[in-house]
């Protein structure tokens, strides 16, 4: 915050900001001719398209008083974009301008009566937003002076002729020195203590506890050969300290760091080892972190003359800057501490890894730990190469083929790198940018239209030195110049592995991935193309290519900051909710998670193990697919342990994983979800024929005898990976039996699997325990009787309400030969090669102990407050696993009623709040709302193919689960609109409320049909569905399959279909004249009877809307979604293409 103070003595407090494309209206308004004679004519969305930093200077209110623009090259086409540096070089060879330090001043405009505070206040955020930045250079025509206003902070340094125009133009020069100064760096003295100890103790008491009131002075006065001090001051008072020591234990920090990129520190020689012992394994991500201490200290190491690594070195203690002068310290700092330590090449630090991201720390690298490193703090390492500025970005040639392969010769891609640098030129091809608009949402960060087709680049490669890393944006920066192009595009594509570990260099190698931003996928139509004929999309658009995850940058990105978020979040359990959690934290493109972990059996889901052309064992929610891992690419952003959680230590604040190894954690999220069990045979005899009453009730008990190796509990891919990997090694398809034992949807799912691989029906035996609930999983009379009959048809024998007895008649278990079974009459015996076990879902028994152990709230469930915290504040939890509170008076509502992704969606939303300083601070709820749990909105999915080559899905809101018959004898039930017969494999039925929206959708059918389509109709109003309701009524729809396949509906699968919604709905509510209400306010007159209508109210709002604005307005918005979207709405017609 700053005061400006106009001539007339007003007052205005400002702040500066990014400018946004919210600003373009207020800009336009501040642009005069002067502003025009002096930049020309603008387009100004264009012009903040291609700038890398526009900033906008605002009051208090919010109102824009000046916003200025700034390009990495000279506006008026004085010279080339990818050559201006000889030309400015010719005007002054003094002034040493380079595209690292430089920008060009492309837009300045302001109130008028504030403008030279506001000029002034600009340039100064400018210099103190890039730290590298010294001359910012604005060009006019010769003949124009700069009014009062620029010529404040720019004096001319010549003239140079345009290439385009027949007239000179003047160039002005704007100095960091003359504005925002680099700060004079000295050694430091015992009389600087009474400036710096208030440094220090904003910042941190433990060292005065620790050392002593006087413990500064006394650092300061120790300096030696091996121990230096500096400070920072400002007119005389120091505002900044580093203390440097020469000691360094370097054998401890090899044991625990992977030093390999800075060649181990030291000087490389021919017989240097360059392969880490194999136990020493770095942990999964480049960013990954240490635990957390309450001290910092600063080292520099210096660089040996042989390869043996001494124990000493020379090291920084202590190091804390005022946060005023943070930005001009970080490289003034740098650069002065380097003149002191003239023989140093390394400079080492290491922090507490919760410690916020400072400016000097941004030009380090992040040093990945082993996995047995013991040390408690990150370790950061800066090289004095690193302080050069003088560095030449160009166009790569075949002479510099040698230094390329020296630089990639360690890498695992240096060969694909080296063919395509040798092949660049001939084989250079642009992105499929059509492709890319219509399947990513490249438009949250550009204007597509604003950019032309060649401007958009694919980056194949990035490899860059580690010590140049705090260099990367500007290498991005310079590729974007150099090469005119205005967007980079980074694809990362999937690599299934069967084995534990997954790698994110399937498709290429680039060390700039933090410095990019991660696009979302965007949900795509599926398009009855025949149908369409010549009206469907053009095949780069509707084409089915291999999905992969999509990196970007652009010009504006170049110099906008992401914030560090070091803290370890360790998500424990690959659910859909876990899933759901990470992708909503990965996309937060101006968030960088730098400490993302997963805990799971199997790592990262989506490996595509059995194939998309396979039938799947187990029914789906339609949360997430295959594709959908693919297009995340979690493993480029999440470190992934392989392994069950066996132990939570609280107090240590770590996981124990598969009882040995250790994760450490400051937030820990739970979402392990619930999964099938062994079953636990009662051990009736059956020979003494006892039926289901007779056998005493033991309640849940837990097997613990050896798992049978026939048995199998299918809860994710994996396990349906491993079974029908033991179908295809024995012989079950022609000679054995198949026991399927439970109710839910998985069994019917599993059977259909296993007719599907070739088991003939007469050998599968499908036994069902009696039901805990009246509800079927189904809950569909009509698709269960189908269902049924097919499983008839196929030979397939049911047995309902039995109950596991013995296996083998009470013998050794394994393998499984026979199982016995009780029943309400009689019991029987089935013989067995094969038991499929779906019993009810519960909570895995490790995963229990471990939580019972660490001594968290668990009542069933583990219980969660409606933030979806445990009774540990650092532990949070969430789906199937947890139950609410019962202060909340609702056991009957848990997480598992919900929609899974949007419960992880939420549980990120609630974390967000931690870490993201963009967010409005939470404030708490009134005392009586605090006793509600939240209801969630999202569908209630589950699909699947069934027994008959059914293809089931049933959408639903959130509910209490009751059966469907009492459902529909309830008053308030609504209407069902239904088609086709369930035998025939043509049913498809819609319930619509008593508000006339879609509240449930079931579907059977003989043919695969469009799900993601089916699930947009959820939530929508029937007359939205083309007067569904009453098309229905006057049977003018046969079959409802072929009528959401015709092109009007297209638009409803849309993913920006909500946007124009709530586009319309906003032009209704505002009040668009002056002497009318809107009409959103009418029709709540109309509702309290505000107003006496002499006609019906729905003709007299239809009425009204006709004959004023909001018509124009409503059609107008529609066409302009329509034009804007045309790429994936060719269906439509809008005037001027007819």
């Amino acid at each position: 915050m700053s005061v400006l103070t106009s001539p007339r003595g007003k007052v205005e407090v400002v702040h500066c900001r990014r400018t946004e494309s919210q600003d373009i209206y207020c800009i336009k308004n501040l642009i005069r001719k002067f502003t025009q004679k002096l930049f020309g004519r603008l387009n100004i969305i264009y012009l903040l398209e291609k700038a890398n930093l526009a900033v906008t200077l605002c009051n208090d209110k919010e109102e824009i008083m000046a916003q200025a623009t700034f390009v990495d090259y000279p506006n008026w086409n004085v010279s080339s974009q990818d050559n201006w540096v000889s030309v400015f070089r010719e005007l002054d060879p003094e002034i040493p301008c380079m595209p690292l330090n430089t920008l060009f001043m492309h837009l300045f405009v302001a109130v008028d009566e504030y403008s030279v505070g506001c000029c002034r206040e600009i340039i100064r955020a400018v210099f103190k937003a890039v730290p590298e930045l010294h001359f910012i250079f604005l060009i006019v025509p010769s003949y124009m002076s700069l009014g009062s206003t620029l010529i404040t902070v720019f004096e001319q340094v010549g003239n140079i002729p345009s290439l385009m125009y027949d007239e000179d133009f003047a160039v002005h020069i704007c100095c960091r020195e003359n504005h925002y100064p680099q700060l004079h760096i000295r050694n430091a003295r015992v009389e600087d203590h009474d400036d710096l100890m208030p440094i220090f103790l904003r910042h941190d008491t433990i060292l005065k506890e620790t050392y002593g009131e006087y413990f500064l002075a006394e650092l300061i006065e120790a300096q030696d050969e091996e121990n230096h001090a500096v400070v920072c001051e400002v007119e005389g008072v120091a505002v900044g300290f580093m203390s440097v020591c020469s000691r360094v234990n370097m054998q401890l920090l090899h044991e625990c760091f992977d030093l390999g990129p800075f060649h181990g520190l030291c000087v490389p020689h021919p017989d240097d080892v360059l392969q880490p012992p194999p136990e020493l394994s770095t942990k999964g991500s480049e960013d990954a972190k240490l635990s957390s201490s309450s001290h910092s200290f600063l080292k520099i190491a210096e660089e040996p003359q042989e390869q043996v690594i001494p124990e000493t070195k020379e090291s920084i203690q202590g190091e804390v800057i005022e946060e005023a002068p943070a930005e001009e310290m970080s490289s003034t700092v740098r650069s002065g501490n380097a003149s002191e330590l003239e023989d140093k090449n390394f400079c080492i630090i290491s922090l507490p890894h919760l410690t916020p991201e400072f400016v000097l720390i941004q030009n380090f690298v992040k040093i990945v730990p082993f996995n047995n490193c013991t040390l408690e703090q990150d370790l950061y390492v800066f090289h004095r190469a690193g302080l050069l500025k003088s560095i030449k970005i160009r166009l790569a040639s075949l002479s510099d083929t040698p230094g390329v392969e020296n630089l990639v010769s360690t890498l695992m891609l240096n060969k694909s790198i080296l063919e395509d640098l040798k092949q660049y030129n001939e084989a250079h091809r642009d992105p499929d940018i059509e492709y890319i608009r219509s399947h990513y949402n490249i438009e949250d960060f550009i204007y597509f239209s604003h950019h032309q087709r060649e401007e958009h680049g694919h980056l194949y490669h990035f490899a860059l030195n580690p010590i140049f890393r705090h260099y990367t944006k500007f290498f991005l920066k310079e590729i974007l110049r150099l090469s005119y192009k205005s967007c980079l595009y980074y694809p990362v594509y999937p690599q299934s592995r069967e084995d534990k570990f997954q790698s994110s260099y399937a498709h290429s190698l680039t060390s700039a991935l933090h410095c990019l931003v991660p696009v979302r996928p965007r949900r795509q139509i599926v398009y009855p193309l025949e149908k369409l004929g010549i009206n469907a999309p053009s095949k780069a658009v509707s084409k089915d290519a291999l999905g992969y995850a999509l990196n970007h940058t652009n010009r504006k990105l170049t110099l906008e900051p992401k914030i560090t978020v070091n803290a370890k979040i360790v998500v424990v359990g690959a659910s859909s909710v876990g899933i759901s959690f990470l992708e909503t934290l990965v996309f937060c493109s101006h968030l960088k998670f730098s400490n993302l972990t997963l805990i799971s059996t199997h790592g990262l889901p989506g490996k595509r193990l059995l194939g998309t052309e396979q039938r799947k064992f187990l029914a789906s929610d339609h949360c997430f697919n295959d594709k959908d891992y693919a297009l995340m690419s979690l493993c480029s952003w999440v470190n992934v342990v392989v392994g069950r959680m066996t132990a939570i230590d609280r107090v240590a604040k770590h996981v124990v994983v598969s009882k040995e190894e250790i994760v450490l954690y400051d937030h820990l999220i739970l979402c392990t979800g619930q999964q099938y069990q062994v079953p636990c045979p009662t051990g009736a005899d059956i020979s003494q024929h006892l039926t289901n009453r007779e056998i005493p009730s033991s309640g849940k008990q837990r097997y613990t005898d050896q798992v049978p190796g026939n048995h199998f509990t299918l809860n994710d891919e994996e396990d349906c990976c491993k079974a029908l990997r033991w179908i295809r090694n024995n012989p079950i398809v022609t000679e054995g039996n198949v026991i399927v034992y439970g109710n839910t949807i998985d069994t019917y799912t599993t059977v259909e699997t296993l007719l599907n691989l070739g088991v003939r029906g007469g050998y599968i035996h499908l036994v069902q325990p009696p039901p805990t609930s009246t509800i079927t999983c189904i809950n569909n009379y009509s698709v269960e009787r189908a269902v049924e009959d097919a499983l008839r048809a196929a030979g397939v024998a049911i047995y309902r309400d039995a109950l596991l007895a013995q296996w083998n008649d009470g013998q050794f278990p394994d393998p499984i030969h026979s199982a016995c079974f009780t029943t309400p009459t009689k019991p029987f015996r089935l013989p067995c090669s094969m038991f499929f076990s779906f019993c009810e879902k519960n909570v895995d028994y490790e995963t229990f102990k471990a939580l019972n152990d660490a001594c968290l709230v668990y009542d069933g469930r583990l219980v969660i407050d409606t933030n979806f915290h445990t009774n540990d504040i650092a532990i949070r939890a969430a789906g199937s696993l947890t139950k609410f509170s019962n202060k909340y008076y609702s056991n009957e509502w848990t997480h598992s009623s919900f929609n899974s992704k949007e419960i992880g969606f939420q549980l990120a939303a609630a974390m967000l709040n931690l870490f993201d300083p963009t967010l409005e601070p939470v404030t708490e709820p009134p005392a009586d709302l605090d006793r509600l749990i939240p209801m969630y909105k999202g569908a209630k999915i589950q699909g699947g193919i069934l027994p008959g080559s059914y293809h089931y899905l049933h959408i639903a809101k959130p509910a209490i689960p009751t059966p469907l018959e009492v459902q529909m004898a309830q008053p308030n039930f609504g209407s069902e609109i239904v088609t086709g017969n369930a035998k025939n494999g043509t049913y498809f039925r819609i319930h619509i409320d008593k508000y006339k929206m879609v509240e449930t959708i079931t579907c059977l059918s003989k043919e695969p049909f469009p799900v993601s389509n089916y699930i947009r109709l959820f939530g929508q109003h029937e007359q939205l569905l083309n007067n569904l309701c009453a098309r229905y009524e006057d049977k003018l729809i046969p079959d409802l399959y072929s009528y959401f396949m015709e092109p009007w509906c297209m638009a409803l699968f849309h993913d920006r279909f909500i946007d124009l919604r709530k586009e319309l709905r906003q032009i209704l509510t505002s009040k668009e004249e002056e002497d009318l209400p809107s009409i959103e306010q009418l029709a709540h007159q109309i509702e309290d009877e505000e107003i006496n209508l002499k006609e019906k109210p729905r003709k007299y709002l239809k009425r009204v809307f006709q004959e004023t604005i909001y018509k124009g307005l409503v059609e107008k918005s529609i066409l302009d979604y329509l034009q804007y979207n045309h790429y994936h709405l060719p269906m439509y017609a809008w005037p001027g293409i007819i």
